[in-house]
């Protein structure tokens, strides 16, 4: 059974780790939904309200979330999945809602130094926000920054999102680049794993969560809105290749499918999605 404090942080156990969602902000997408989803047809369109009603403003008004998440182990340890928009004056800020996962963090008795890892599903600006201050001071001193190496090497040697994020984790010896599958925390039983999810950008990862026959994927921007859900060949204009993120899609939701995960999204109106339930 979910824990909720107010609609921004819900808590959902997986066996003995606790997986809390942090919706750091939420917004009306600069664009309408048809403009984003091209492909969507009616009928599609009518299963997704059904699976998230939330995300359905007035007209073609697209209402999303912006949300990170946070595991926390048996001891205490944290890892952070995704850091949100940020706040003002962060790259995110200038086109969504300033976030607030500090005190989002502090109502889930989470210090800073409690987080060890913060995984990086991809480099976009509404996932990267509280990794750095705008002055380029990392938020969580303690903590290793993981990205795949392929994310990293497809931003431009001077790009924004270079220069913002990766210089200043770089020059505190805190980012950590991994190529492929890998553990990332957990022994016997228990399990955090990053998964190489490739489309919405050449380095993208989500995460896989178990423990005791459990299984939750955060799935960062694998899916973006439920009608990637209902639908998972459906491409969103602002994925870097949309025929490969329709097939990471596919594999991945027929993968936890069969494992009978729970997903964990970054923007539907929902923060932890079963296929029963969202009727898929």
């Amino acid at each position: 059974m979910d824990r909720e404090h107010g609609e921004a942080v819900v808590v959902q156990r997986v066996g003995g780790l606790e997986v809390i969602a942090l919706r750091d902000s939420a917004d009306v997408f600069p664009s309408g939904r048809e403009e984003m989803f091209p492909d969507a047809t009616a009928a599609d369109w009518s299963r997704a309200r059904g699976a998230d009603p939330g995300a359905f403003g007035p007209g073609l008004v697209w209402r999303l979330d912006f949300r990170c998440y946070a595991v926390r182990r048996p001891g205490g340890e944290v890892v952070l999945v995704d850091a949100g928009v940020g706040p003002p004056g962060s790259p995110g800020s200038k086109w969504a809602a300033p976030g607030r996962l500090p005190e989002l963090l502090a109502t889930a008795r989470i210090d800073v130094a409690d987080v060890d890892l913060v995984v990086l599903t991809h480099v976009h600006e509404d996932h990267m926000g509280w990794s750095v201050s705008p002055a380029g001071v990392p938020m969580f001193p303690e903590a290793e920054y993981v990205v795949q190496r392929t994310e990293v090497a497809r931003l431009a040697a001077d790009g924004p999102m270079r220069e913002y994020l990766i210089v200043p984790l770089q020059r505190a010896g805190l980012l950590r680049e991994i190529s492929g599958r890998r553990r990332l925390a957990g022994a016997g039983g228990g399990r955090i794993t990053a998964v190489p999810t490739p489309g919405h950008t050449a380095g993208h990862q989500s995460v896989l969560v178990e423990d005791r026959g459990r299984h939750l994927v955060i799935t960062g921007d694998v899916l973006v809105h439920a009608v990637q859900l209902v639908s998972p060949r459906v491409g969103y204009a602002l994925e870097d290749d949309r025929a490969v993120a329709a097939a990471t899609r596919v594999e991945l939701l027929a993968d936890a499918r069969r494992r009978g995960a729970t997903l964990a999204t970054a923007h539907l109106t929902r923060p932890f999605v079963g296929f029963a339930e969202a009727g898929v």
